[in-house]
């Protein structure tokens, strides 16, 4: 097994956290501006700093420009490649894996690190990270492709899990059946008959081939179709269409937590 802490995201596209991280800017936006201390942990960055410094950007400009990131790996030769891109204070790099360095941060985002873990061992290293978030604290941890065209993240604070989103780049989506490729890794392998995720996915799926008539209108028409059809037929669906324009859908982790 790797050291904990150390991921292999690839650098094929270094915006492929972007709609994540747009989503943080929304939906975690007010739990940054009333924090004491905006301070935020990138969590497993790579290989390279770039999702770090697009993170620092992107909430300085969405949030709050006085956020400050911390991006952590547990490898020390990742830490010391990172540390030309650091901007202290809004931006440094250093060495860490679940219990955060001992920080104490308002939010942390892990994309695409327990991937490489056991599904038995996810729930403790939510447990790790979010008993050192600072109080009202969440995790966003989650999965995405490399390119940026698939993903799905769970919002998790001091009680456990609360939502998942999924989101894809509707120009490349063939069929939401993709996004089981994504799924948060509390999931990935609970995409089969009997549970919740596999009849969201397949709810998805089927939503969408009955609105095929709207594909002569572009992918967005069709998922925002697909998306109310789902929510019609009894999906507790949180976000509404402005963030379904984005190719995303919430939903309560209630809905779709393994049985």
């Amino acid at each position: 097994m790797k050291p904990r802490g150390v991921v292999t995201r690839g650098t094929t596209n270094p915006n492929r956290l972007r709609r994540v991280d747009n989503w943080i800017v929304e939906t975690c936006g007010d739990r940054l501006r009333a924090a004491p201390d905006p301070l935020v942990v990138d969590l497993g960055y790579g290989a390279t700093p770039v999702t770090a410094v697009e993170l620092r950007a992107r909430l300085a400009a969405g949030i709050r420009a006085d956020v400050r990131v911390v991006g952590l790996e547990i490898d020390p030769v990742r830490v010391a490649a990172a540390q030309p891109a650091a901007d202290p204070p809004g931006l440094t790099f250093a060495r860490g894996g679940f219990e955060l360095a001992g920080l104490r941060p308002a939010l942390v985002r892990a994309f695409n690190v327990l991937r490489q873990y056991d599904e038995a061992e996810v729930a403790d290293a939510w447990r790790t990270v979010t008993g050192r978030l600072a109080p009202g604290g969440a995790l966003v941890e989650g999965t995405c492709d490399e390119l940026g065209r698939l993903g799905g993240w769970l919002l998790i604070d001091a009680d456990g899990p609360r939502s998942l989103t999924l989101a894809a780049r509707l120009a490349s989506l063939g069929s939401p059946a993709e996004l089981a490729e994504r799924l948060p890794k509390a999931l990935i392998h609970r995409n089969v008959p009997g549970e919740p995720i596999h009849d969201l996915i397949r709810a998805l799926d089927d939503a969408w081939r009955a609105a095929a008539a709207y594909a002569p209108f572009g992918p967005r028409q069709r998922w925002l179709h697909t998306v109310a059809a789902v929510r019609a037929a009894g999906w507790p669906v949180l976000n509404g269409p402005r963030r379904w324009r984005h190719g995303e859908l919430t939903i309560p982790w209630p809905t779709i937590a393994p049985t």
